[in-house]
């Protein structure tokens, strides 16, 4: 009898945004679903062909002279790549998870957040090691207002001017002098092989990142969302420190108009979080911080998220109306 010819493997295809970045992360996940799919994660041609990356471009991507506050939020750097998800374009999609917005559409969720970069802000500039040490009244340029308030809260002298674009635009801007010093996140720079460039980390504990920073959402349709490729993505630890800060922005209901960070890790086996709300020009900061044992609960995850939320709460009853969330 004749052989029967081996069955092709089924496609699984993942949304991207067209950054450098975007694509850098997305090939991580890319090989790492093949290989989950039986693919050598080395055979580029072959890892192509059964998990083939869509790249799509967001409304973020493309307005770049605006804040997102002024445009409609973070949420526009997932809109669209959403959209195409529920559609069935695409099977899977790969955010940052800080650009990922506390509630998602209805039928997709966070399926899987593989292991978590550095989460830290990385400080580049043409000079100064440091924050502190920067001359008065010095450029700092960012989009992120998170980052602006919190160095105003500790430089209120500094001027911050807006700076977007994707990581390449943002550096050359900082060497043209179009700022003195700019705050990026170390994860993406390492990623994109540029680790090296950074003069200083910021504390993550004096100044908390987004919540979420470092790590990569992996969004699929919730019907989708325990496929073996998809629990093969999934870092354990992973999940359950992001669980906790992503339950303080849930908590805050926090929009690009709200700066807030959050940063969980695992000291001595206890999940200990910090989560911190401020004022657009630093003046005002709210912190609160706690610790729980969790590993020997039913649902880590959940009990991560409560302590976020509690977190969040506790935030909001003591700024009241000082702080727009």
């Amino acid at each position: 009898m004749p052989t029967q010819p081996p069955a092709k493997t089924a496609q699984v295809r993942i949304g991207a945004r067209g950054s450098k970045l975007s694509l850098a992360q997305s090939g991580t996940v890319q090989r790492r679903i093949a290989a989950s799919l039986g693919v050598d994660p080395e055979d580029q041609a072959e890892v192509d062909r059964v998990v083939p990356l869509v790249v799509i471009t967001t409304t973020g991507d493309r307005i770049q002279d605006r804040r997102l506050l002024e445009i409609g939020g973070k949420g526009l750097f997932t809109k669209e790549i959403e959209e195409a998800l529920l559609e069935g374009r695409i099977d899977c999609a790969v955010h940052s998870m800080k650009d990922v917005p506390a509630v998602l559409p209805d039928g997709l969720c966070i399926a899987a957040v593989p292991e978590r970069e550095d989460p830290r802000d990385a400080f580049l500039s043409r000079g100064p090691e440091t924050l502190e040490d920067l001359t008065e009244g010095a450029v700092l340029g960012t989009a992120s207002l998170r980052r602006q308030a919190q160095c105003l809260h500790r430089r209120p002298d500094l001027r911050v001017e807006l700076l977007r674009g994707n990581v390449d635009t943002r550096l050359a801007k900082l060497a043209a002098g179009e700022a003195d010093a700019i705050l990026l996140a170390y994860a993406g720079l390492k990623r994109l092989g540029l680790g090296h460039l950074p003069k200083s980390l910021i504390d993550p504990i004096v100044c908390p990142p987004a919540p979420g920073q470092g790590a990569l959402a992996i969004e699929t349709r919730a019907a989708d969302r325990d496929l073996p490729w998809v629990q093969a993505l999934r870092h354990e630890t992973t999940m359950i420190t992001v669980a906790a800060e992503r339950g303080a922005l849930c908590a805050l209901e926090a929009s690009c108009k709200t700066p807030i960070g959050a940063h969980a890790r695992f000291e001595g086996g206890a999940l200990k979080l910090i989560v911190e709300a401020l004022s657009p020009d630093g003046s005002l900061s709210f912190r609160h911080a706690a610790e729980t044992e969790i590993s020997q609960l039913a649902d880590p995850e959940a009990s991560a998220r409560d302590l976020g939320f509690s977190l969040g709460e506790a935030i909001r009853a003591e700024a009241g109306d000082a702080i727009e969330f």
